[in-house]
């Protein structure tokens, strides 16, 4: 069953096995983060910090730091199940003609209800409303030694486009400045950016802190304009997000959130922000960026305060991105067919590599994916380096598909230099946001390519033979031999 607040899932991870207490004192500056980066990388369990220093509030971290969490947190066994729940939305057909196709196309539409979320009168996100707020109260991390100040690092920013009325939520940081300032940092090309534009000088905004983990995780997911990040939750979990009315910005937040900001953001308000130790493994250099003024903060009774830790992969950020990974494969390829199979490496910080593999018929298609893959948006529009494989080549295993690529590499035909927009994090640019990206089509060459020579074949054993070993595996006492070999420090395997 879909969780309902971050409570439930806190909950669940503690019966699962995946919970642990830090019942000693810890300081938000700094210490937690330690702390978090220690276990996340040693693979441990989410953390929740019960007694932090000048706060009463406890401290969740790694909540989605592994494989295992990450899929309950969409209430499935592996992510690819995730996937499969999607690809069978994408397959929903129209009604037919014969009554009994029409009961079972409307059966299949039902679980699109589920996008339209549910409003209701009254949430546990304001048991508590403080009309004279002070984000000093909460424990609000410092992450990394060069850190501007304290960063809320999960926060869901919702804004409404003022025409549309469309929403979005999206995942922007907030440097803390002051009991009711903080920065809001949202690039050029996030949606929230382009609702701030259309409002003019003061847009209304509320920040939610701590959700059920589905919407926690749609907020960092590549969505396109047309479908919220609300709707997309819904869909995901199977049931509807429940929003209450602020109270004080006429926006509707999520009911059962730990906390709440209400207040608008000042565009004319511009202040230097960061520096900040970020998902790239190095620090985003200061910036100006807009200010947002808190006008109320509501909360639960007993809230949680929800945090992460980015930095140097692998992060538990990292299983955000492969969620999005598993989770928007059938949607590439209901627009780009020819896609067997993508792979985001976390070392490449979800938007410096994908490796992508195709089911090549026809001349020069891998440079056409690459086109269409940079055209698509949020989604993939970023992406530094595109390498294009065949079919057959699983992208999951970094080692092999390595030697794919570097085996059938001719650059003066296979890269492609594409200039355009590059992530705002993107240092290695000589402009922000503006840069060439590159795409590398690993795939095998014909005649029809201008490679006249003969492709030379894989090495591949005999299946005989293979079978006959297989079969005297133990009698030629190999097996005795491989429990004793050490397994290989760095498998190749992408996270999955």
């Amino acid at each position: 069953m879909p969780f309902d607040s971050l409570h439930d899932f806190v909950d669940a991870l503690e019966k699962a096995g995946q919970l642990y207490r830090v019942t000693a004192p810890v300081d938000p500056k700094l210490e937690i983060a330690e702390i978090t980066d220690r276990v996340v990388k040693a693979g441990g369990p989410a953390l929740l910090f019960e007694r932090v220093k000048n706060s009463k509030f406890p401290v969740l971290t790694n909540q989605f730091g592994t494989h295992r969490r990450m899929a309950m947190a969409l209430d499935a066994a592996h992510l690819d199940d995730v996937a499969a729940r999607v690809r069978k939305l994408i397959d929903l057909a129209p009604p037919g003609a014969s009554l009994g196709e029409k009961v079972g196309a409307m059966m299949r539409l039902a679980p699109l209800a589920n996008a339209v979320p549910k409003p209701v009168r009254n949430g546990s996100c304001q048991d508590v409303i403080e009309r004279e707020p002070n984000l000093r109260t909460l424990p609000v991390l410092t992450t990394w030694p060069l850190d501007a100040g304290p960063f809320i690092t999960l926060p869901l920013v919702i804004t409404q486009d003022p025409h549309t009325k469309a929403y979005n939520v999206g995942m922007y940081r907030m440097q803390v400045y002051g009991a009711r300032e903080a920065g809001m940092h949202w690039q050029r090309h996030k949606q929230g950016r382009a609702h701030a534009d259309a409002w003019g000088a003061r847009i209304p905004v509320a920040v939610a802190i701590g959700t059920e983990p589905a919407l926690t995780y749609a907020a960092t997911a590549p969505l396109p304009p047309m479908l919220d990040e609300f709707a997309f939750a819904g869909l995901l979990r199977g049931k509807p997000v429940e929003l209450v009315n602020a109270t004080t910005v006429d926006l509707k937040v999520p009911a059962e959130a730990e906390f709440v900001l209400e207040g608008y953001v000042d565009n004319a308000d511009l202040r230097i922000e960061g520096p900040f130790g970020d998902h790239t493994g190095v620090y985003s250099l200061a910036d100006r960026y807009p200010t947002f003024h808190v006008t109320c903060m509501t909360h639960r009774r007993n809230p949680i305060y929800a945090a992460t830790l980015v930095g140097k992969p692998p992060m538990e950020d990292a299983w955000l991105g492969k969620a999005t990974e598993r989770i928007f494969l059938p949607l590439l390829q209901m627009i780009v067919p020819e896609i067997v199979d993508m792979n985001l490496p976390v070392e490449g910080g979800f938007h410096n590599l994908a490796l992508i593999s195709i089911r090549k018929s026809y001349p020069g298609q891998a440079k056409k994916v690459m086109n269409a893959l940079w055209g698509l948006g949020h989604m993939m529009m970023l992406t530094r380096v595109l390498v294009i494989v065949d079919a057959d080549v699983d992208v999951h295993d970094v080692r092999k598909t390595a030697w794919f690529v570097l085996n059938n590499l001719a650059p003066e035909r296979d890269v492609v230099m594409m200039p355009g927009p590059v992530d705002d994090l993107d240092h290695g640019s000589y402009t922000i946001a503006y840069g060439t990206k590159i795409g590398i089509d690993a795939t095998r060459k014909s005649a029809a390519e201008g490679y006249t020579r003969p492709w030379p074949p894989d090495m591949i054993m005999d299946p005989k033979t293979r079978a006959l070993v297989d079969r005297r595996w133990h009698e030629y006492g190999l097996d005795r031999i491989a429990a004793m070999l050490q397994p290989d420090s760095w498998s190749g395997q992408g996270l999955r």
